[in-house]
């Protein structure tokens, strides 16, 4: 199976720069899952394909304003560094640019409340660093960071809380599970009066995000790994509903990476946390959800391959082609997706 057997034409001008200023009135696709079939509609219609008894999987991580320039400390040259994963002690793995200006015991200062001391380089702009501040982390980085918008977006975004969901929760992010952004605390009330119940379970997005597949041969990408985290009430609601035989619905990537790692772990939901580097493209059976809400993602992404996977690939870039010739808007702050079963 081919990288470039996913790729199809984007005009750059369907690249969504800006979110809209009403969460809930992007565009929404609904494609069947086994017949291709599509309507166009408008996110908030999401509620007339919703039923009583569906269960709704919300990825709860929160992102950081995690990107910061600075410059080091002995020559003064630029450094940015993108915060990843919190590796406990005030040491971050970052991705930093440009890496070859680093080596070990060098400090980037940002301000004069936080330097960061490189503490070792690896491969791919990898880089761990120990943070040197004085004060509350979280605050310092809430006044000098940037939200880490994915490289495809221009735009500064004018509001931070854009690029979180409205029921972000846990910090850990380095990019927002976008299928959630298009939900409002409204719309989401809206649902539970319906009776659909809303579950929520941790997944958060790393590295992975911002590796590109770069082999021919697909079976041949490594994921980065993601921690991930279910309590029991959710496993306890998501079983219930297995036993029931309701839909459960996957708003994201994200939720359903986590879902289906934990199906495939122990064929049930249970509590647990742990890290995982499942890559799910065409050929997997999906085991845990029935339905998915997703944005529209980038050419030979495995996020086209996962929802290609849940379908068929040729059902999705019709689906991508029909969305292109709709003027849809596409990745991050882009239009939604729900691939459905009745």
């Amino acid at each position: 199976m081919k990288t470039e057997d996913f790729n199809y034409d984007l005009p750059e001008e369907l690249i969504a720069q800006t979110p809209l200023k009403d969460r809930a009135s992007s565009k929404l696709l609904v494609m069947d899952r086994f017949t291709g079939e599509i309507e166009h509609k408008e996110f908030h219609d999401i509620k007339d394909y919703l039923h009583e008894g569906d269960v709704l999987v919300i990825n709860n991580t929160k992102v950081i304003p995690a990107r910061l320039m600075g410059v080091k400390e002995d020559t003064g040259a630029v450094i940015e560094l993108l915060l990843l994963k919190d590796l406990g002690e005030d040491k971050w793995e970052c991705l930093s640019r440009p890496q070859k200006r680093l080596h070990v015991g060098t400090i980037v200062k940002f301000s004069d409340e936080l330097s960061a001391e490189v503490i070792e380089l690896l491969d791919d702009g990898v880089t761990h660093v120990k943070l040197l501040y004085k004060g509350i982390l979280l605050e310092i980085l809430d006044r000098l960071g940037e939200m880490p918008l994915p490289p495809y977006i221009h735009e500064k975004l004018q509001e931070k809380d854009r690029y979180n969901t409205v029921y972000a929760k846990f910090i850990g992010s380095a990019a927002a599970p976008t299928a959630g952004l298009h939900f409002t605390k409204e719309l989401l009330n809206d649902l539970k009066d319906m009776g659909v119940i809303i579950t929520e379970v941790t997944l958060h997005v790393g590295l992975g995000t911002f590796r590109p597949v770069e082999v021919d041969d697909i079976r041949n990408h490594h994921m980065h790994s993601e921690y991930y985290e279910m309590t029991k009430e959710t496993a306890d609601i998501l079983n219930k509903a297995k036993e029931d035989n309701r839909r459960i619905i996957a708003v994201g990537t994200t939720s359903t990476r986590t879902l289906e790692t934990i199906m495939n772990k122990y064929n049930e939901f249970r509590e647990c946390k742990g890290n995982t580097d499942i890559f799910i493209y065409p050929g997997y059976e999906f085991k845990a959800i029935d339905c998915l809400i997703t944005n529209f993602h980038l050419p030979k992404s495995t996020l086209v391959m996962l929802v290609s996977a849940f379908s068929k690939k040729e059902y999705i870039l019709n689906a991508y082609k029909e969305a292109i010739n709709n003027k849809y808007r596409f990745f991050s702050f882009g239009d939604a997706m729900f691939i459905k079963k009745d």
